[in-house]
């Protein structure tokens, strides 16, 4: 990870409050919406890492039986529990959490993790240790779309921040994924270095 998380937290709680009102890119709005739509809910237990101010949460609450987002910036969780509230949608926990130690509630059996514009902060190692996580889980998918490199990324439009971000290639997420015991089942290119990759486990889980 380029700084550490507190760092991280730090830059994403000056700007929950104005985060949705931003000026989120096409790709970043198409990526969600292919997330969403990949998740395939029905009835399930959901975990959102890197949840921010619970889009992908609140969007997948009324089919999920309980949806937990989980993200490092309190200020962020704190736009994502009010839109919760003021929806009337109370079937989502918000609070601190990371990838490498998600906090799922011990009753909680998840059947679909999913994430959205967030790995990408992480070292292509802190991303293996990630995905074997996400991968103890059992979950039946895991849905992450995020800044990925499907070619060489272009110096002149890059579509992240070297400073803060550490995009992997499509080739060593979908490695690391393989060798935690999922399927890669799909591939979406939303643009050369935007992505959204699909992949359940086999019929083998204990």
């Amino acid at each position: 990870m380029t700084g550490d998380v507190e760092e991280h937290a730090a830059r994403f709680d000056e700007k929950a409050a104005e985060y949705d009102d931003g000026d989120h890119s096409p790709e970043y709005r198409d990526c969600r919406d292919l997330v969403i739509e990949h998740a395939a809910v029905d009835g399930d237990i959901v975990l959102d890492l890197g949840a921010g101010t619970g889009a992908i949460s609140l969007a997948l609450a009324p089919a999920a039986d309980r949806v937990i987002g989980r993200d490092v910036s309190e200020g962020m969780l704190e736009q994502a529990r009010k839109k919760a509230s003021d929806a009337g949608i109370e079937n989502v926990e918000f609070g601190r959490g990371r990838f490498r130690e998600p906090d799922v509630p011990g009753d909680a059996a998840v059947d679909v993790v999913v994430s959205n514009f967030a790995m990408h902060h992480l070292s292509d190692g802190e991303k293996r240790d990630a995905i074997d996580v996400i991968a103890g889980l059992e979950p039946d998918r895991f849905v992450l779309g995020d800044v990925m490199l499907f070619g060489e990324a272009d110096p002149e439009e890059p579509f992240y921040s070297p400073e803060v971000d550490d995009p992997a290639t499509v080739g060593v997420l979908a490695d690391a994924l393989t060798d935690a015991g999922f399927a890669l089942t799909a591939v979406e290119a939303v643009h050369e270095q935007v992505g959204v990759l699909v992949a359940e486990r086999g019929d083998d889980r204990t």
